[in-house]
């Protein structure tokens, strides 16, 4: 359920691996009252999971979108290219924990998912725990989101 500090806009892509459930989670976003910016892959057919979590990755880093969701098999190989986008966290959950600590405790905008790892029903749980989620902003978070953040300005 949405509320005000909710976010709005979702980015989501996949590769062809991912594409089936990428097709089920945007119109579940869509039903709930989300934006849903789809990024595509559109169909089964082989193509290259970093082009489509480097699409989500960028609407999510310039405002576009609020957060992004990326499917591919393991959701290993999209989150790494994802985390190549300046301004973009992105993790791989396959449980509710991580999918809301991670946000809570580490500001992710980007949640990769593994089709060939999660079913149906954990991914619609793992979304959803992943959107509900906020950031806490207490003080030791902050410390060490500035650490990332710098990392990521000084490419060291």
């Amino acid at each position: 359920m949405m509320t005000a500090t909710t976010p709005r806009t979702i980015a989501i892509g996949a590769d062809h691996a991912g594409f089936p459930l990428k097709q089920h989670l945007a119109e579940r976003l869509t039903e709930q009252g989300y934006d849903v910016l789809d990024v595509g892959t559109d169909s089964t057919d082989p193509v290259d999971y970093p082009d489509f979590a480097a699409a989500v990755s960028r609407a999510v880093a310039d405002g576009t979108a609020d957060r992004g969701l990326i499917v591919c098999g393991s959701g290993a190989g999209a989150s790494i290219a994802a985390n190549k986008i300046d301004g973009v966290r992105s993790a791989v959950a396959h449980d509710t924990y991580t999918a809301h600590q991670a946000v809570e405790h580490d500001d992710l905008n980007v949640l990769a998912l593994g089709s060939r790892v999660v079913g149906t029903a954990v991914a619609e749980e793992l979304v959803d725990t992943f959107l509900a989620a906020e950031f806490s902003g207490e003080v030791r978070h902050v410390r060490r989101l500035n650490k990332v953040i710098a990392l990521e300005r000084d490419h060291s």
